[in-house]
């Protein structure tokens, strides 16, 4: 009896010792599967504000890229608009007043100079002896004025003096159209210099202008500069009105 109960004793202290291992490796298994999930749950965790995170700047950056496509498409349909219709507008505005600014220009002829529209004074030119004097026209009438021709000049009476003929080379290209106060130039050939029995000395003169139909009624009394010029009406010649005197063309 007594070899029975030590038997039944052991056999029950094994059974309770694989009991306990059982229970402690049970245990074991458990802790490890929390941690398991723990460390599941926690890397969800960790990684859920990355995705967040993620979304946010995924839809910011294909709103830039919807809003950058819709700006460029929208930026040249705006300059497009803009340039065209700027261009088409000032390109209508440009042409329509250019070309009534060109035909009024056009139509609106200058009328002739008459001998009350001009002041004309003579001065000797710049040589030694004295061969030439300028005429200079300066238009007082308040408006524009076209001088027509050459001077119309009579060195004495002026129904008895010879004409004076003009230089056809002096003729300018276009009519010498004169603005209120603006001048024009014309050469004159007095004399060829020096001394001369036929030469006459003249203090004064008339001076003619020419207007659409022949010459104009009235003429211009000049004084003539330096208290009178010696003049050979022989050889004496005229140069056309021109705006500016020209090398060669006035040279005579």
């Amino acid at each position: 009896m007594r070899t029975s109960h030590r038997t039944i004793r052991t056999a029950l202290l094994v059974a309770a010792v694989a009991a306990a291992s059982l229970s402690l490796t049970a245990c074991g298994g458990d802790d490890a599967g929390a941690k398991d999930a723990g460390s599941a749950r926690s890397s969800q965790s960790a990684a859920a504000p990355e995705t967040t995170a993620a979304a946010p700047a995924a839809s910011a950056s294909a709103s830039a890229t919807a809003a950058g496509q819709d700006g460029a498409s929208a930026a040249p349909a705006a300059a497009k608009t803009t340039t065209g219709s700027g261009g088409t507008s000032g390109g209508t505005s440009g042409g329509d007043g250019s070309e009534t600014t060109k035909g009024a220009g056009s139509g609106a002829e200058a009328p002739a100079c008459a001998h009350g529209d001009v002041k004309i004074t003579a001065a000797k030119a710049d040589e030694v002896p004295t061969e030439h004097i300028v005429l200079t026209a300066t238009n007082t009438s308040g408006r524009a004025c076209t001088l027509l021709g050459h001077p119309l000049i009579a060195f004495g009476d002026i129904q008895t003096a010879k004409d004076v003929p003009p230089v056809a080379k002096s003729r300018p290209a276009a009519p010498v159209v004169l603005d209120p106060g603006a001048p024009a130039y014309a050469n004159v050939r007095i004399s060829l210099g020096g001394v001369h029995e036929d030469n006459k000395v003249v203090k004064e003169f008339n001076v003619n202008l020419f207007a659409a139909d022949g010459p104009a009624e009235g003429s211009v009394v000049v004084t003539a500069p330096a208290g009178g010029v010696a003049v050979d009406e022989a050889v004496a010649k005229t140069g056309y009105w021109t705006p500016e005197l020209r090398n060669g063309a006035d040279d005579f």
